[in-house]
């Protein structure tokens, strides 16, 4: 890939190409979605994860169906895959999108913001009616080592009801204990338990890095959501995006990313 191509998704089969990005956003309702009226990639947001933490900024993703692999639930296995393919450093400086001052996206009491700060971190609070999940709260110290150890393997999660009510209107097929994480009305079913005391929260966060990706630079500003979505992170992206004095994008040389390498390596 070329210096400035940013996060290109290839489609194989029908030879169509779209790039990551807020305006591509067709869907949120069960997973981050883009494309156009014709043809769509979805769940992107696990892989997108991984990416944007191993500090990937230009990358060709090739798939040949209309979903990216589900895999395990999680970015672990997106980890192993970047791992083996390595990264080639390309001879420009790298860009970086500061956060200028707060913005905030709403719905009823749940919530996404981003606020200025010089080190990223994601703090995200949950509340499910359910005995397992309950409220969760998660404050995540952005670094590769950190998403890896900490994020990366936290799996998605739903709940036994919907997945029927999905697989009753022909969704959702694939889904099973091998890819997510299944709750009854009163426990998990998956025999293995959590990776994670605080897998639900967590994997929260792993979406929100997905999700801000979208972005299209590493951000270098704090992320804060109660009860958030794609939908609303989503919202996010468009609000940031909306006027310039939000943010400033700055190619930073060598010496200055040096001072953010634990961060950013």
């Amino acid at each position: 890939m070329e210096a400035n191509s940013g996060i290109v998704f290839y489609r194989s089969d029908v030879g169509m190409s779209v790039k990551a990005a807020p305006q591509n956003v067709v869907n949120t309702q069960m997973a981050t979605v883009i494309g156009n009226s014709e043809y769509y990639i979805s769940t992107i947001e696990h892989l997108l994860s991984a990416v944007y933490s191993y500090g990937i900024d230009n990358i060709r993703i090739v798939v040949d169906g209309s979903e990216v692999p589900v895999m395990d639930g999680s970015s672990a296995s997106f980890c192993m895959l970047l791992d083996e393919a390595g990264k080639r450093v390309l001879d420009e400086n790298r860009k970086f999108l500061i956060i200028k001052r707060e913005v905030e996206v709403q719905d009823g009491n749940k919530f996404a913001k981003v606020t200025p700060s010089l080190k990223p971190t994601y703090n995200f609070a949950i509340d499910f009616n359910h005995p397992v999940i309950s409220k969760q709260e998660y404050k995540f110290e952005y670094s590769k080592k950190s998403f890896i150890e900490e994020i990366s393997r936290a799996r998605t999660f739903g709940f036994l009801k919907d997945v029927q009510y999905l697989r009753s209107r022909g969704l959702a097929l694939g889904g099973s204990l091998e890819n997510a994480i299944v709750l009854d009305d009163h426990k998990i079913l998956n025999p293995e338990g959590l990776r994670y005391k605080d897998e639900f929260v967590r994997h929260k966060i792993l979406d929100a890095i997905g999700d801000l990706s979208l972005l299209g630079a590493t951000i270098i500003g704090n992320y804060e959501s109660f009860a958030g979505s794609h939908n609303l992170n989503h919202k996010l992206t468009k609000e940031i995006m909306r006027d310039p004095k939000n943010y400033e994008i700055k190619a930073l040389s060598k010496e200055k990313i040096k001072e953010l390498e634990k961060v950013f390596a």
